[in-house]
């Protein structure tokens, strides 16, 4: 079997005062408070959806 790869992921701002699909995204994306992390597996639709809020979440 091969291993999966994982990608975690921090919020670092608060979306307060973003656009609701950023949101939306970081809801998607597991994080709720500032300084929350998630773990997700590292495939094109996630990494996608970081891009979308890099400016929100550092990657650790």
């Amino acid at each position: 079997m091969t291993d999966k790869k994982t990608v975690t992921v921090q919020l670092v701002r608060s979306p307060i005062g973003t656009r609701q699909s950023h949101r939306a995204t970081v809801l998607g994306l597991g994080l709720r408070k500032v300084n929350s992390q998630s773990t997700l597996e590292d495939t094109p639709a996630v990494r996608g959806m970081i891009n979308k809020i890099a400016y929100l979440v550092k990657v650790l």
